[in-house]
């Protein structure tokens, strides 16, 4: 990574923790809780930064793994607030609003959903690799949505937010500096992997699987506990999602959002660090302002990826970059 690389993220993550901390002091709550959403967005980006920007997978079903995450989180403390075990047999499992706890069984359920959709989709490339993707969530959506016994497809409450040990997560301040730290972690392990010697051989396999394969490294495997980090990753921030909105639905599970966490990627930078933040922060940043002025505003959102797709394939880092060197 360049100097002006290192640069620039320290200064996306410097502004990413100020301005909502200054919002705060001014009393201005909305802005803060329009950083904890960037916060938590950018962790599912990273998640799938994983797979797209290091290995080049091409998911188009994210949003299994962030529903199944928000799900899971819903779920587990719908369970606890009403008192009511979520199995009685083989044996008794109840609910729980205790964050970690909520976090690992996300972080299961959504790698265990990316380790069975994964064995069947990386056997395919292109376009059916992403088709296969779509299916699979899309699946997810609609028994979301036909499942009465969690609100179906008006979606599930959840009244009170989850705790955390030694804070009170009801204070937006302290949620989003939870939300800051597990983003920070997940960029520390992106960071990590991508300079290890599993990410120069998932970028390999991405460039010519066939003389990774002749290296004696099975391109399969590596592939897919790449997609199983991204899908876990992905669902850890559904499970904060839902905690920032205190409602689960099926709208988590739908294509859409699967396209927005791969915009965020795209417009930021696939495979840089601080890619999926800057993605998340230009979208949310055009979506509220340009929401204001047309409920079309998806059009000029579609102009500016496409003219970063054409002309700045570095995304927003790239272009920034490239111009202060240039």
């Amino acid at each position: 990574m360049s100097a002006p690389e290192r640069g620039f993220n320290f200064g996306l993550a410097s502004l990413l923790l100020a301005v909502p901390l200054i919002a705060a002091y001014m009393g201005e709550p909305y802005y803060l809780t329009l950083a904890t959403r960037i916060a938590i967005l950018s962790i599912a980006a990273v998640g799938l930064n994983f797979a797209l920007g290091l290995g080049g997978l091409v998911s188009f079903g994210h949003a299994a793994y962030f529903g199944l995450g928000g799900y899971a989180a819903g779920i587990l403390a719908n369970h606890a607030l009403k008192g009511q075990a979520i199995l009685d047999w083989p044996f008794e499992l109840g609910g729980t609003t205790f964050m970690p706890t909520i976090w690992l069984v996300a972080v299961f359920a959504a790698g265990l959903a990316a380790f069975l959709i994964g064995l069947l989709s990386l056997r395919t490339t292109g376009v059916y690799f992403i088709m296969i993707t779509l299916a699979f969530a899309q699946m997810l959506y609609y028994f979301a949505v036909s499942w009465p016994a969690y609100g179906g497809e008006d979606g599930l409450p959840v009244y009170v937010r989850n705790s955390f040990p030694g804070l009170n997560t009801l204070d937006p301040v302290q949620f989003f500096l939870i939300s800051y730290a597990v983003l920070l972690i997940a960029l520390a392990l992106f960071s990590l992997l991508r300079n290890s010697n599993f990410g120069v051989a998932l970028r390999a396999s991405r460039q010519n699987p066939g003389r990774v394969a002749s290296l004696g490294i099975e391109v399969f495997r590596l592939r897919l506990a790449a997609f199983v980090l991204s899908g876990a990753i992905t669902g850890l921030a559904g499970a904060l999602y839902a905690d920032l909105n205190r409602f689960v639905s099926p709208q988590m599970l739908s294509w859409h959002m699967s396209g927005e966490i791969m915009v965020f990627i795209i417009l930021g930078g696939a495979g840089r660090l601080f890619g999926p933040v800057a993605g998340a922060v230009l979208y949310i940043i055009l979506e509220q302002s340009l929401g204001e002025v047309s409920d079309y505003w998806q059009i000029f959102l579609g102009l500016l990826l496409l003219c970063v797709v054409l002309y700045a394939r570095g995304g927003l880092i790239g272009a920034v970059l490239d111009r202060r060197l240039g």
